[in-house]
């Protein structure tokens, strides 16, 4: 049952990737960082794709196999065997707040603003000439039928993002679950990070343009969203060279029946099928396409969508789409 769940989700990957980018151009290396814990809410799990010739990519996250029979969800925090006493704190520079800085009939963004956060926070968020300093977790927004949805976030000060699809019609919402990095991607102290200097989001095109502090660009764009999947086409302005990450997956794992992810399947080059694989023995490889999901239901964020990166490319120019002429 598990191996057919994983091979619909395949086969769902396949037909969704061939009408937006041609096949990846560049095998990526896919390494293993991951390693075993008791708390269910410490990032355990990091997946890392390396490669100094990617200039271009995207990045999936599309409901589990399983979403369908989905009746009843689980999302709330679980502190068991936790001990958080050693992580670093950092005051917030201004009180506490909440702000809508930017919507629109179809979107909009809202900021937060912590107590503290683990790491100082310097990153701007602009949009046009409005321009917030500090924040700590922003929001995207999107007019659905009959309600508003969350459909994506991002951690200005440390480089995390989180993604969903718009929910089945048999639920009201679903769970965020793993994260993902984009740029390049460096260590602060056991944590992979991006240091972003400014974020400024274009509501013409959806798109996020970010600026790294180690003075190269990117853009992360909303190429669609529906209540299947979300796509999002990353754009590099250079390779992330010198053996560093260009894009991560980080998540949870406990065991089979608490995790956020728990499973990876990848296509090697000129391989006939996919490699696929239990995540946290998982030793890596190359790979052209990374799937790393659930077969089965979790008690924790049982809704939480799969997370794909593929379409690998040294062009940072996309082909034209088939429709246009």
């Amino acid at each position: 049952m598990r191996a057919n769940r994983l091979r619909l989700a395949l086969f769902a990957l396949a037909l969704s990737a061939a009408p937006v980018f041609a096949a990846s151009d560049v095998a990526v290396e896919v390494k293993n960082e991951s390693e075993p814990v008791l708390c269910a809410e410490k990032d355990n799990v990091t997946i890392k794709a390396i490669s100094p010739e990617v200039r271009r990519f995207q990045i999936e996250a599309a409901h589990p196999a399983y979403i369908a029979g989905l009746i009843r969800d689980n999302w709330e925090a679980d502190w068991t065997a936790c001990d958080m006493t050693g992580d670093p704190v950092f005051a917030a520079v201004t009180p506490p707040r909440r702000v809508t800085f930017y919507e629109s009939i179809e979107y909009w963004l809202v900021g937060y603003t912590f107590p503290t956060f683990w790491r100082p926070s310097d990153t701007t968020f602009k949009v046009g000439d409005r321009v917030e300093k500090g924040l700590h977790l922003v929001q995207l927004w999107k007019l659905g039928k009959d309600r508003s949805h969350e459909l994506l976030v991002v951690y200005p000060q440390d480089g995390y993002w989180r993604a969903r699809p718009m929910p089945p019609s048999q639920l009201a919402a679903t769970a965020y679950g793993s994260s993902f990095l984009v740029g390049p991607i460096v260590q602060d102290g056991a944590r992979p990070v991006v240091n972003i200097r400014e974020i400024e989001f274009d509501p013409k095109t959806t798109s996020f343009k970010l600026s790294f502090k180690d003075g190269s660009n990117g853009t992360l764009k909303l190429e669609g969203v529906d209540e299947n999947r979300m796509v999002l086409d990353v754009v590099l302005d250079r390779p992330v060279t010198g053996g560093n990450a260009f894009v991560a997956l980080r998540s949870m794992y406990v065991t089979e029946g608490n995790n956020d992810v728990a499973h990876i399947a990848i296509r090697e080059p000129g391989a006939k099928g996919w490699r696929e694989e239990k995540l946290m023995p998982f030793t890596g490889g190359k790979a052209t396409d990374i799937w790393m999901g659930r077969t089965t239901h979790s008690r924790h964020n049982t809704s939480s969508p799969d997370m794909v990166f593929r379409n690998f490319s040294k062009d940072p120019n996309p082909p034209a789409r088939a429709d246009k002429k």
